[in-house]
């Protein structure tokens, strides 16, 4: 679509106002919003101004001028807002050099896929992310100088199943048994399809829906895959959707790994190929159907997995997930089928079209920009530098006797294992100026200073519980 084209679309659909978005650094959509006066075909060129040093882990003070740059291809009208209004998704420049914004997560996502079209290697890395959520009723929570708690409710919830609800109808799914029986137990189908629906009208493809494993409204919605840029548009429009939708409902949504103790958290196993002319490269004769190219594509992702886990899995709370010994795919290892493996090799299609790999460690919590150009990275230095991803595991992990499990390499425990891992292990990021070193180095002491020492300097709940009458 052209600038041309995004006004004329504008007036035939009697648009008031234009909302223009970005992505800030650790992953929130940020926007504003102008009259559609002030859209002009100047715009797409010379941008529009805004303060960054108001944006997390940007600009400082002194230098806080920057310009978004509306992409014409991006836009679509806002199912939500009560005024007609287009939403312009930009990328950041600087308004001194008109150079692009390293932090800008978008404009380092586009980097990754140039960088792939400079090697040679393929023209095209598609991604399909299963991002899971939960939908809840009620949330509430305080973390201030002398408290602390959370609480979160569901109506289908199994700790409800003893609450009197005038009258309670005992439809309550049991921990763990979420996937996926039928209504009346499966409470959020309506809201879930009309999830689904609005997605669809904007033009982004889904290819089911269903409640995931755990109690409480644990939910999927699957898009199809997509070139990486543009799915990392897609997510930030998913998230946005889910939550207004449940809002609508008097509910909420929330994509936290780990909302619940002793229940599964949520993921986002991540699907990665590489096309080239119109050709899946990944499609091949070797184990499972795949080929060498995505033999060595596996062995990046392993090697590099403990750095990529700080941009993928990059919250304290990813860490309730990454457990070992539970469910979660915390083991550096690959297989077919077995999804108790770091990385599957699905088997549901015998057509080249659908060979991929399945990086399932990641959780929703990530910036999809960053998360999906990271493992571009990683795919492509193992296939640079040819990494032998070793044997496959067709054995169930978890079941693995402890001296046999102890030769299976693990996710880190923590995010601050992970960043120390992204500390040592950053220079597969960098190829191509993809990721700079003012970008990892902001990445770290962003989540250092504002998310791990917040969390490690305040007494935890359970904290009482264990030790208050020592």
């Amino acid at each position: 679509m052209t600038p041309e084209n995004v006004l004329a679309m504008a007036k035939e659909n009697k648009i008031k106002a234009v909302d223009v978005r970005f992505m800030d650094f650790p992953g929130i959509w940020q926007h504003f919003t102008i009259p559609i006066a002030e859209l002009e075909l100047a715009s797409f060129d010379e941008g529009l101004g805004f303060d960054g040093s108001s944006i997390r882990g940007w600009q400082p003070i002194h230098a806080s001028d920057m310009l978004v740059m509306p992409d014409p291809n991006s836009a679509k009208i806002d199912p939500f807002f009560e005024e007609p209004t287009l939403v312009l998704i930009g990328t950041i420049s600087d308004p001194v050099t008109r150079e692009s914004y390293t932090r800008d997560p978008r404009n380092i996502a586009q980097k990754a896929e140039a960088y792939l079209k400079g090697t040679g290697i393929g023209d095209v890395a598609y991604f399909g992310p299963e991002a899971e959520f939960f939908i809840f009723d009620d949330v509430r929570f305080e973390s201030s100088k002398n408290s602390a708690f959370y609480m979160i409710d569901s109506a289908e919830a199994i700790w409800n199943s003893g609450r009197d609800e005038c009258p309670n109808l005992g439809y309550k799914i049991r921990h763990k048994e979420g996937y996926f029986p039928v209504p009346p137990a499966d409470q959020y189908q309506d809201m879930r399809t009309e999830m689904m629906l609005v997605l669809e009208n904007l033009g982004i493809k889904i290819e089911r829906q269903h409640h995931e494993v755990a109690t409480a409204g644990q939910a999927e919605i699957d898009m199809r895959f997509k070139p990486l840029v543009e799915m990392g548009d897609q997510l930030v429009w998913f998230k946005y959707v889910l939550k207004n939708v449940a809002k609508r409902h008097n509910c909420t949504v929330t994509f936290m790994p780990k909302p619940l103790f002793e229940d599964n958290g949520s993921g986002m196993h991540t699907h990665i190929s590489i096309w080239k002319d119109g050709k899946p490269l990944f499609a091949g004769d070797k184990y499972a159907g795949v080929s060498q190219m995505a033999l060595y594509a596996i062995g990046g992702i392993l090697k590099h997995c403990k750095a990529l886990c700080a941009l993928t899995n990059p919250t304290t709370n990813s860490y309730k997930r990454l457990v070992p010994g539970f469910e979660a795919p915390v083991n550096l290892a690959y297989s077919g089928r077995n999804r108790s493996a770091a990385i599957r090799i699905p088997m549901y299609s015998p057509s080249p079209k659908a060979k991929r790999i399945e990086f399932r460690t990641p959780d929703p919590s990530c910036n999809g920009y960053i998360a999906f150009a990271a493992m571009l990275m990683a795919v492509l230095d193992g296939i640079e530098n040819k990494m032998d991803p070793g044997d496959p595991l067709d054995k169930d992990i978890y079941s693995l006797p402890p001296e046999e499990l102890a030769n299976v390499p693990s996710a880190p425990g923590s995010l601050d294992e992970a960043l120390a891992a992204l500390k040592a292990d950053s220079e597969f990021l960098m190829k191509g100026d993809v990721f700079t070193k003012d970008v990892i180095d902001m990445w770290v002491e962003y989540k250092t200073d504002k998310e791990i020492n917040q969390v490690r300097l305040r007494p935890h709940p359970h904290e009482f519980f264990l030790y208050f009458d020592i």
